[in-house]
């Protein structure tokens, strides 16, 4: 082997093995946080502790090799928003006493009246996860991108990352002389995560938008992407795109529809198919799903059962594959990344 490739392979192994590290500190962190919320004591049985160790360490693996790649920058994988997040700890462990006195009262409906929460569909104006606002404020908005590495022990975004390749390989694939620049729909794009790592990833003539129903999570979105990103920001219901037929090469979905009853699942993914191109692509990333990891039944399970998620249920319980295909696209992969499933498909 020569020294540039064992130089590389040293690298990755360090990468891997540190990002592990990180994840088990980030993991405690969230234990001190969560006991202070609700009970966490059950253990992982050993099966299920090296199916995650197994799933974290590919997950790592695979982040790596594309940034090694050129897929998206290093940058990415190097970095997290430790300013952002050290703003938000305050605020969030300020919020704790309120997010345990509902959990502890099981009460889903507080939300502000100044929210006007009637405005929204049922499914929608409630506090998931029991914390404040739902998504229906800006305190929220703030503090949800630290609560979601902290949930998954600095996982989220190298999970987010997993959507990237398929859209970068079609990007490369485009003919230079195409009649317009790409163009990606992120639905429920909340505050632009992955919106701000497509744009890294993506020629600079990449047109991106997001769309989101919370108008304080993209009054967030605006605030933390860069200025110089070529994005469209809009608020309104993905059960109804504001958008003409076949307007998109691509489009993504990440960790919404786990959130949303069946039925509007179902919607949601036809309108999303409705707005890609014949040859476009769709790519949605969400939780795992009870048929994906047996071994991880328990913990799957455990997730609704400590927070506020009422349609995880018949979520993991589903087929993310199928209810894609039945949208009417032709579902061209299907791969877990720790704890979430990519299902990639094309417009016919």
């Amino acid at each position: 082997m020569a020294v540039a490739e064992l130089r590389r392979e040293l690298s990755r192994r360090i990468y891997v093995r540190s990002r592990v590290a990180r994840t088990a500190a980030v993991r405690l962190a969230y234990l001190a946080y969560s006991r202070a919320l609700l009970r966490w004591s059950d253990r992982s049985s050993p099966e299920a502790a090296a199916s995650l160790r197994r799933r974290l360490e590919e997950l790592f693996d695979e982040d790596f090799r594309d940034a090694e790649a050129g897929i998206y920058p290093r940058s990415l994988i190097e970095t997290l928003p430790w300013r952002e997040y050290a703003q938000a700890v305050p605020r969030l462990l300020a919020d704790l006493p309120r997010t345990r006195a509902r959990m502890g009262r099981g009460d889903f409906r507080e939300l502000n009246h100044d929210a006007h929460p009637s405005r929204y569909p049922g499914y929608y104006a409630q506090n998931f996860h029991y914390q404040s606002e739902g998504y229906l404020g800006h305190t929220s908005a703030a503090l949800y991108d630290l609560q979601v590495e902290l949930l998954f022990g600095g996982t989220a975004d190298a999970m987010r990352r997993r959507v990237i390749p398929p859209i970068v390989r079609i990007a490369r694939a485009r003919n230079a002389s195409a009649a317009h620049p790409l163009r990606i729909l992120d639905v429920a794009c909340g505050t632009g995560h992955l919106l701000k790592m497509l744009g890294a990833a993506l020629p600079t003539e990449a047109k991106l938008f997001g769309i989101d129903l919370s108008p304080h999570y993209i009054a967030r979105a605006r605030e933390v992407l860069p200025r110089d990103l070529d994005v469209s920001l809009v608020c309104d219901n993905a059960e109804r795109l504001p958008f003409l037929d076949a307007s998109f090469d691509v489009a993504t979905s990440v960790y919404l529809l786990h959130e949303i009853p069946a039925e509007v699942r179902a919607r949601v993914l036809e309108e999303m198919a409705r707005v890609v191109r014949p040859g476009g692509l769709l790519v949605v990333a969400d939780s795992i799903q009870l048929a994906d990891a047996q071994e991880l039944e328990r913990e799957i399970l455990a997730f609704p059962a400590r927070f506020h998620e009422p349609y995880y249920m018949s979520y993991v319980k589903d087929d993310l594959g199928a209810r894609v295909a039945e949208a009417g696209l032709r579902v061209t992969g299907s791969k877990l990344a720790f704890l979430t499933k990519l299902v990639t498909a094309e417009k016919q």
